[in-house]
Parts: structure tokens; sequence; C-alpha cells
């Protein structure tokens, strides 16, 4: 396991309002994950589990979306795929790389990239290991603005229609894996 606090500290400073609202989020996915496990006697560590939730939105300092304190010059879709190549550069696991780039919506696939013409690579980037799809899930249920409270499962499937219908179907593959 690596120490997924060396890495938080280095590009999330201390006393930064996007420390806070990282730690609060990641910190959020991580609790529902673990839950997850627990209540599914899934085959993951704890540990893991925790550390690939933690670093998933590492990425997300390097993109434009000041409503949340980033001031990067990124799009915020990228924030997964950049986050992947900040862990592999330094050095992280594989493993927590994946979750970063497959977190986003319910996974996105090379198809629906190319048809909505994203600024990512021309990859299939849908969660496909047990550590991907869980924290994929939880991710869902915790925003990283208004009041952060764990949303309800009525409110992420509302937002998550709003991506149409293939991103609504995987959520719903995802739900029944582990609600």
């Amino acid at each position: 396991m690596a120490d997924y606090n060396k890495i938080i500290d280095k590009y999330y400073p201390v006393g930064s309002p996007l420390r806070d609202i990282y730690l609060r989020h990641c910190q959020g996915v991580a609790e529902m994950a673990v839950e997850i496990v627990r209540a599914k006697r899934l085959p993951l560590s704890e540990e893991e589990v925790r550390e690939a939730a933690m670093l998933h939105d590492i990425g997300v300092f390097m993109t434009d979306a000041p409503s949340i304190e980033c001031h990067g010059t990124e799009p915020y879709i990228r924030h997964g795929i950049l986050g992947a190549e900040l862990l592999r550069r330094e050095g992280y696991p594989e493993a927590d790389a994946r979750v970063a780039e497959r977190h986003t919506g319910s996974g996105l696939t090379r198809a629906e990239i190319e048809a909505r013409d994203l600024p990512l690579p021309h990859i299939d980037l849908v969660p496909e290991t047990l550590l991907e799809r869980v924290v994929c899930y939880a991710d869902k249920f915790y925003s990283k603005s208004g009041d952060m409270e764990r949303k309800s499962i009525d409110e992420v499937e509302r937002s998550m229609q709003r991506f149409g219908d293939a991103t609504m179907q995987r959520f719903l593959k995802l739900k029944a894996e582990f609600s």
C-alpha cells in the first residue's frame, strides 16, 4: 500500500479551500466504498479501497473548475486521465491509476468519447475491476459542491439520466451489484 497522504499533501496544500473540498469528497467516497465492501463481503481489502477512493480525484487541481477552487487550465472532464498520469509518474499502484481514469460518470466508452468529441484518449474508460467499479459507484453519491452530503439513490439516478441511456444503464448495473 502506498501512502496516499503524501501525494495529497504535495498537490493540495494544507489550509487551502481546495484541499478541504478534496478531502471531504474523497473521505465520503472512501467511507461509502468501505461500507459496501463490508456489507457485501467483497474480496477487497479495506486499505486498498480506501487508498483508491482517496486518490480517484487526485488530478482535479489541474482543471479549470473555479466553483470548486480548481484553477488549472485543463477541462474538468480530463481530471481522471490527468490523475492517472500523475499517479503513474509518482510511482503509485496501477490499480489506483486505473480507478482515477475510469471513474468519470459511470465510465465512458470509446464510442461515447468519439461521438461527443470529448478531450480524452479514444479508448474505453469504463470501470472493469471490482475495485474500479465500487469506487466509481460510491463516487456518484458525493458532490464536490453544495452541501457535500451523501445523495439519495433517487438524486444520483436523476443526475445520471442527464448523460444518456448508456450512462444510466451502466449506473444501474453498478447499483444492482452494490446496493
